[in-house]
This record gives C-alpha cells, structure tokens and sequence, in this order.
C-alpha cells in the first residue's frame, strides 16, 4: 500500500522519480502503554524518531523494545514545542512526519500525507473537518476555540484552513530551515515559564509560517481517535491564550514582511524555479 501510494503520485518536488525517504517524528512524554499500539500503525518509513520528555515511566525502554533501531532524542527543554524542534533537527529523510504518541494520530494514514507531497504540495496539513476527517477527541469547548481561532488566522492570514490546531502534519525536509523555529540550544527561562513557541502553539506556529511563506498546502482529512492510556498535557484555557498570542505576533510578523523589512532568498534546488522566493529566517 505504502508503495502504490507513493509511485502513483507525480514528482513535482522529487524529480528522479524514486521513492522519497520519509521520517517520523513521535514527542512522548511518559508514553510507554502506547507506544505498541502507535508503533503496529507504522507503514514503511525509514527512519523514527521518537523524542523524550524525561518521561518517568519505560517510554523510552520500552520503544527500544519495539523497534531496536529507533533514533532517541532528549529535548533540550520542556513542552510540545521544543520536543518537535528537537525532534526536526535529528531527522536525515526527504519529508518529516508529525503524530503523537498517545493514539490519537493513526499511523496508518501517513501514506496519504506522503502522496500530498509527491503530488506537488509543499506542506500536507491534517484536518478532522475536512471531509472524510472526524475526532473522536475533541471537547466541545476545544472545537468552539479551535473554530474562532482558525477562523482569525484565515481572515488575517488570506488562508482557507479548516483546522488550525491539529498536529498531524508532514512537509518536505528543506522547509524547515524556513520556518525559522524557536532555537532548541537556547536556554529555559530562569522563572520557570515555558519559552514563547516550546508549548502547543507549536502547531498554530508552523502553520502560520507556512502561509506566510506562501508554500503550497494540501489539506489531508484524518481522524483523530481518543487518547488510549494516560492524561493530556493539553490545557484549553492556557494553551489557548499561547495560541492567540501567536497568531497576532505572527501578524505583525507577516507586516513586516510585506513592508519589505526584512530579506529574502529563494528556494533550495531543485524547485527554486517553480516556487516563490521565501523569507530568510528573522531576527527574533
């Protein structure tokens, strides 16, 4: 299936016509009852990064167990966001897969992610409301602030997202240097708050940037499941306020861009001729 899926595509952003090698990238944090259901989900990738917490139960023990030849990273800091960075900077694949260790992102649709790429997209973003998505997760007062965030990234940012806080994501390697992520070697705050991009809003953070960049997104439906073992990190209300915070940080970023204040180079080969200039990475 893996296969099919991938020769059938066209090669826009893989010439040679050969089979892109694809990385996952899975943030845990005391994780280790799930990792065997995650893991069976797995189709034919090349290489799996799974990035610790410091979980305090067998995450990462258990995860050598299953798959002997997993690439283990610690996270220089603590959250979501840092864990993803980190996890990024450790990957060797032509694209980078997103999910989660808990269940709630199956593996089993990875191919379909991988096939938006092939097919010319730069960034493939998964979303439980397109048609053919759903969650099984979601709480009513988690899709009514996913809704009216969504909605003011669409209407600031000129995109047409229908689901702005999913992590289920997959794009090629050379975006990420674009994107221009929170730095995972600087250090944490001394008061103990969680740096500006390492929490949830990681997800928000990509996806803005990627619209500001004006790189090719195809939306994929997925379905979210609830989470098998353990509790949530997420926290509505707090993460929430990180999300917003974001969007409009990310606006007067975008004006700026459009002001022509900061400068800009143009994309890696072999597509710098078919796609637009991007924006070199900011002074943050």
């Amino acid at each position: 299936m893996w296969r099919e899926c991938v020769e059938a595509s066209s090669t826009a952003n893989n010439p040679d016509g050969n089979r892109p090698s694809v990385s996952v990238v899975v943030p845990s944090l005391n994780e280790e009852r799930n990792l065997e259901h995650v893991f069976s989900r797995l189709p034919q990738v090349d290489q799996v990064v799974l990035v610790d917490g410091g979980s305090v139960d067998r995450t990462v023990e258990r995860a050598r167990e299953l798959m002997p030849d997993i690439d283990v990273v610690h996270q220089t800091r603590t959250g979501k966001g840092n864990a993803l960075v980190c996890g990024f900077a450790a990957c060797t694949s032509d694209i980078i897969v997103m999910i989660d260790a808990d269940g709630s992102t199956d593996p089993a649709e990875i191919p379909r992610f991988v096939a938006a790429l092939t097919d010319g997209a730069d960034f493939a973003k998964g979303s439980r409301f397109a048609p053919g998505g759903d969650s099984e997760d979601i709480t009513r007062i988690r899709r009514i602030g996913n809704d009216g965030l969504n909605f003011v990234v669409n209407r600031l940012f000129g995109t047409a997202y229908s689901d702005l806080c999913y992590g289920y994501n997959a794009f090629w390697r050379w975006v990420v240097p674009y994107l221009d992520l929170p730095d995972m070697h600087a250090p944490a705050m001394t008061n103990g708050a969680m740096r500006w991009g390492d929490g949830f809003e990681i997800e928000t953070l990509i996806n803005v940037r990627v619209a500001a960049l004006e790189l090719k997104v195809a939306e994929v439906a997925s379905v979210e499941a609830a989470r098998l073992h353990g509790v949530s990190n997420l926290n509505a209300i707090r993460d929430g306020r990180r999300v917003l915070r974001t969007i409009m940080q990310e606006y007067r970023r975008k004006r700026a861009i459009n002001a022509g204040r900061v400068t800009l180079r143009p994309l890696p080969a072999p597509v710098e001729a078919a796609r637009p200039s991007l924006v070199a990475p900011a002074e943050r």
